[in-house]
């Protein structure tokens, strides 16, 4: 089941990457895209017209899901900005209890996130809302990447309480994915 888990927190992790990725690509494309327009209209020729319509938007859909998708994999392997300088200071029985609190006040925040954004996905996907951009993307596929990622997230924070629990794991920085 750990081998499980870790597993599929790596997938978040990867597709979350893959989707900057396209990103970067579609940035440099567009780019490129203009800087070959702008050439061609230098030379007196016709530009190409090779801008990408909706690219931003696209792009912010994107990063929804990028920031989404790798929630569960940034905080297996700590990588979620903590404000520790109380946390050091205090015994290793209090870091561990402290610890179990914050699991359980996120769980709850991301159990009601889950929830809303479970209610808006299908919302959007009954009423067949679209973007209001130059390409009408229907507003539930980035929304269920959205619920996705939230439902992975709700599964790590699960797995880190249940690890703090059982002593498996001491600290949440601790429970970086064995390779």
């Amino acid at each position: 089941m750990r081998r499980f888990l870790d597993s599929l927190y790596r997938l978040g992790g990867y597709i979350s990457a893959l989707q900057l990725m396209v990103i970067m690509v579609m940035v440099v494309l567009q780019v490129f895209g203009r800087i070959l327009d702008k050439a061609l209209l230098t030379l007196g020729m016709d530009a190409l017209g090779l801008q990408v319509p909706g690219l931003a938007e696209l792009a912010g859909f994107l990063l929804l899901g990028a920031t989404f998708t790798g929630l569960a994999y940034t905080l297996t392997v700590g990588g979620h900005i903590r404000v520790d300088l109380l946390h050091r200071a205090l015994p290793e029985k209090v870091q561990r209890a402290l610890d179990i609190v914050v699991v359980v006040i996120a769980l709850a925040i991301t159990t009601f996130a889950t929830w809303f954004s479970v209610l808006l996905t299908y919302d959007s996907y009954d009423f067949g809302d679209v973007s209001i951009g130059m390409v009408p993307v229907p507003l539930w596929i980035p929304q269920a990447v959205m619920v996705v990622g939230l439902v992975w997230l709700l599964i790590a924070l699960l797995d880190a309480l249940v690890g703090l629990i059982t002593g498996r794991i001491t600290h949440l920085k601790d429970e970086a994915p064995q390779e």
